[in-house]
């Protein structure tokens, strides 16, 4: 088995090292750039989506609670302990929703997991190069 010999001088590599080096740094920032951007759009679209069927569903929901008071009312109880009533539940039920939500979001990953593993490849190969 032949030997191949680089007949390029210790400059030569260096430079060819360097430029290397810059062309797969400019790379990552692409990629990352692009994988951040995409899952931003996504979250994006998703909580515009979120916010409008949240309103929409506000309002009806606030109708449904008036209801229910009238109906209290209308059973005997005072106004007051059917709103006071009502209004508990309703901040009840809201906490574990905004639990639930606050727990989830906690778990959301907008860390750039592709970028963050081609980097410690980058880092490796560069190693290698060095040797």
């Amino acid at each position: 088995m032949q030997e191949r010999k680089d007949e390029r001088s210790l400059g030569e590599l260096f430079a060819d090292l360097a430029r290397d080096m810059g062309v797969l740094v400019r790379q990552e920032v692409r990629l990352a750039t692009t994988e951040v951007t995409g899952k931003a759009t996504r979250a994006g679209k998703q909580l515009g989506l979120l916010v409008a069927g949240g309103a929409i569903a506000y309002a009806g929901f606030l109708a449904l609670l008036a209801t229910i008071i009238i109906g209290l009312g209308q059973l005997g109880l005072p106004w007051w302990l059917a709103a006071l009533i009502v209004g508990v539940v309703v901040t009840g039920v809201g906490a574990v929703l905004i639990q639930q939500a606050r727990t989830a979001l906690m778990r959301t990953d907008l860390m750039p997991q592709q970028t963050v593993d081609t980097l410690k490849e980058d880092v490796e190969w560069a190693k290698t190069q060095t040797q």
